[in-house]
């Protein structure tokens, strides 16, 4: 079997090596144990869900440490890995209660009608490397509590994280036959993807592995694709007296954990009146951002990009951006030769005829100017993703517009682009998902409702279309 290395970002050094899974092998453990697993009762899943939850409280600095040398993310980032899964745990018990949980009526006679829900068998989960422990947790403890088998392969970039995360659930009580951790690159995805024994894929990437996923699925209509991808995330920045704070929400939505994040801000529209001393102060506060190692002292607000081709092609993209059009506001640098860190590029795309539809993920902002309010609301919409969408300052008035006519799944006032609320979803529209969003709404896909009509005592007559009594004694 092939064998994968994974190593730190900020220092190049080896952290983990293994070989490939067997996926045949994974998805026939986990198939054989599915049964017994669905069997049993919902409150023994929970308490076991319960014990992970203490688990990663308990394992939250090694955790987080991982995560911070797996990504190169600091380290009080990653410590926002451990509390999100904490969370996520009451999250999933609660929506399953509330989204698939069961229902009875009764009618006359004894008859009385059941809506309640089944697992799928073995799901897949498929997720990235840049959140290596929430974003995979969000699939994986949900699809459990609803009585499913699991095949999680975390990213080929962020191994050790995937097996520390299966690891923990291993000792909270999950059986091991139940969920494995299933190491390997794009292949693995792909034989997962199309494996006659699994029933459904649970994914977290970016939108071109979501659209193959989709094509490799055209013709099996039986199999479920939950799709969350990434956004091109618009940001409007309007009338305001207080340019410090619309500025700090601008960073935190753009440059949090390295604009590594799906619900990063992209584009940032900006009232012509307003853009110079807008982009005067962005220059400002970007210039003073610290840049190094997870575990630099200060601590640092960015660490490096996944790896150096990662950064090579965000560099790429940043040149790009200047040779058509883009005026550079800061310009994207690379520090070290030997390591992928970047610091923030913010570039002026208002004069550039056609913009690039992409998501570049990473340090990258990308500002135009329009003049009007309805303009910027439609510079918003000019992307066929539509992930998340940020308006900072306006009036209620404006942020009505704005909600009435931003295309996104998420939509905010004056909080950043990367603001998740508890008890919501989380998913978008156009290539950012296929309508099947996850967090609190995970529960739908997790589970398939079974309408049932029931009575003890058969009780039946056919009462019309029936030849006489009389008719059938002559023959």
């Amino acid at each position: 079997m092939a064998e994968l290395k994974s190593h730190e970002p900020a220092t190049g050094a080896l952290l983990w090596e293994g070989e490939a899974s067997d996926v045949d092998a994974e998805v026939a453990c986990i198939t054989a144990a599915c049964p017994q697993w669905a069997a049993r009762a919902f409150s023994y899943r929970i308490e076991t869900m319960r014990r992970f939850a203490n688990l990663v409280r308990a394992h939250e600095t090694e955790l987080a440490d991982l995560v911070a040398r797996e990504t190169g993310r600091p380290l009080w980032d990653a410590r926002t890995e451990a509390t999100g899964i904490m969370e996520a745990v009451e999250q999933a018990v609660s929506a399953y209660s509330q989204r698939t949980g069961q229902k009875r009526l009764e009618g006359a006679l004894g008859a009385r009608q059941a809506l309640r829900h089944k697992p799928h068998g073995v799901l897949a989960v498929i997720t990235p490397y840049n959140s290596p422990a929430l974003v995979p947790a969000s699939h994986i403890i949900p699809a459990l509590i609803a009585g499913n088998g699991v095949a999680f392969k975390p990213s080929e970039k962020t191994p050790a994280v995937g097996l520390l995360l299966v690891k923990m659930l291993h000792e909270a009580g999950i059986p091991p036959d139940i969920l494995r951790c299933i190491i390997g690159g794009r292949e693995a995805g792909e034989a997962l993807t199309v494996h006659d024994s699994v029933a459904g894929i649970l994914f977290t990437g970016s939108a071109q592995t979501g659209a193959a996923i989709n094509r490799a699925l055209a013709e099996r209509p039986d199999k479920l694709a939950a799709l969350e991808m990434g956004g091109n995330n618009p940001m409007i920045l309007w009338d305001t007296p207080d340019i410090a704070s619309v500025v700090a929400l601008v960073i935190q939505s753009a440059f949090l954990s390295g604009g590594q994040r799906c619900t990063a801000g992209r584009r940032l529209i900006i009232k012509d009146s307003l853009a110079d001393i807008v982009i005067e102060e962005l220059r400002r506060m970007t210039s003073r951002l610290l840049i190094d190692h997870p575990h630099a002292d200060p601590a640092p607000y960015m660490g490096p990009a996944i790896d150096m081709r990662t950064a090579d092609n965000l560099t790429d993209g940043f040149l790009y951006l200047m040779s058509n059009g883009g005026r550079p506001i800061t310009h994207m640098r690379r520090p070290q030769d030997n390591a992928p860190f970047l610091t923030p590029g913010i570039i002026d795309v208002t004069a550039m005829e056609k913009r690039p539809d992409a998501e570049l993920f990473g340090p990258i902002l990308q500002i135009v100017r329009v003049a009007d309010f309805d303009t910027a609301i439609v510079e918003a919409n000019n992307s066929r993703y539509g992930l998340c969408a940020a308006l900072f300052g306006g009036s209620p008035d404006h942020y009505d517009r704005f909600w009435a006519n931003a295309r996104a799944g998420i939509v905010n006032w004056n909080r950043p682009t990367t603001s998740n609320l508890p008890g919501a979803p989380l998913g978008g529209v156009g290539l950012s998902g296929n309508h099947r969003p996850g967090a609190f709404y995970a529960a739908d896909h997790c589970a398939y409702p079974v309408a049932s009509a029931e009575i003890e005592q058969a009780r039946a007559t056919i009462g019309i279309g029936l030849k006489a009594d009389e008719i059938i004694a002559d023959r």
